[in-house]
């Protein structure tokens, strides 16, 4: 599996450099990762960093709180698009949700998707805030409002991605959205559970790669079979070539 195709490589401190952004970057591209997902502010820059490449950007709105109005949160996302953001992650407004305000959550999502048409865009739950039926009626409202992904977390919470919520929401959509996993996830095996959970992308600040070790051991093996088939062929053909000699000479 090239989990490079998973990877959206992230970097949203409120302390991030341009010179952090230029790195973040260069790795993206060195890994094939999938995309970037960085501030708004940085999408312009970004842009004309990954000229070229295949990396996609991916940038944050209404974030990391979700509790702006839905007028600020649309101007954002178009303006990142404009920008030359390839794909919109929005946070839900969890206060609405808490208020079971059902219908201003959908109108929030709705308005977003609506002026951003095809560009896709990812709900962010922060699952840490929310129960299990909560995870599944915000889900719902997503189908509902058709974006295109839920998102575990911005990661500014109390914790991050869980394996339970992955499982949740993947019930819940089913294969009518994706789901990205993003929140404490750093390592390939962490990764590799959240995919095999039902997970489509995975939202990291660390430069998971693929387990290339794991390539690499079986490139090895296969080279060291090659060798190996090399070297009892050449010894077959020596053995072959002094019996012919031995009965050469006994004749």
């Amino acid at each position: 599996m090239e989990i490079s195709n998973y990877i959206e490589y992230t970097l949203l401190k409120p302390t991030t450099s341009e010179r952090d952004i230029m790195d973040l970057c260069d790795e993206a591209k060195s890994h094939d990762f999938y995309s970037i997902c960085i501030s708004s502010c940085y999408v312009p820059l970004a842009k004309q960093l990954l000229l070229g490449s295949d990396v996609k950007i991916c940038t944050v709105i209404g974030f990391p709180l979700g509790s702006m109005s839905t007028q600020a949160k649309v101007f954002e996302a178009e303006k990142a698009i404009e920008d030359g953001a390839d794909e919109i992650d929005m946070v839900i407004n969890l206060g609405y949700l808490k208020s079971r305000n059902y219908v201003s959550v959908l109108k929030d999502i709705s308005d977003v998707k609506l002026a951003i048409g095809k560009t896709p865009l990812k709900v962010i739950l922060e699952i840490s805030e929310l129960n299990k039926n909560e995870i599944i009626k915000a889900s719902e409202i997503c189908l509902d409002a058709k974006a295109n992904f839920i998102k575990t977390s911005t990661g500014f919470s109390k914790s991050g991605a869980t394996l339970t919520a992955v499982k949740i929401i993947k019930k819940t959509v089913r294969n009518k959205a994706k789901i990205k996993a993003s929140g404490g996830i750093s390592d390939f095996d962490t990764a590799i559970k959240y995919i095999d959970a039902g997970a489509d992308r995975i939202g990291t600040s660390t430069a998971i790669k693929s387990k290339n070790n794991r390539r690499q051991i079986r490139n090895t093996k296969i080279y060291k079979d090659y060798i190996k088939t090399v070297l009892n062929s050449e010894t077959t053909t020596q053995n072959t070539k002094s019996i012919k000699e031995t009965s050469s000479k006994d004749i």
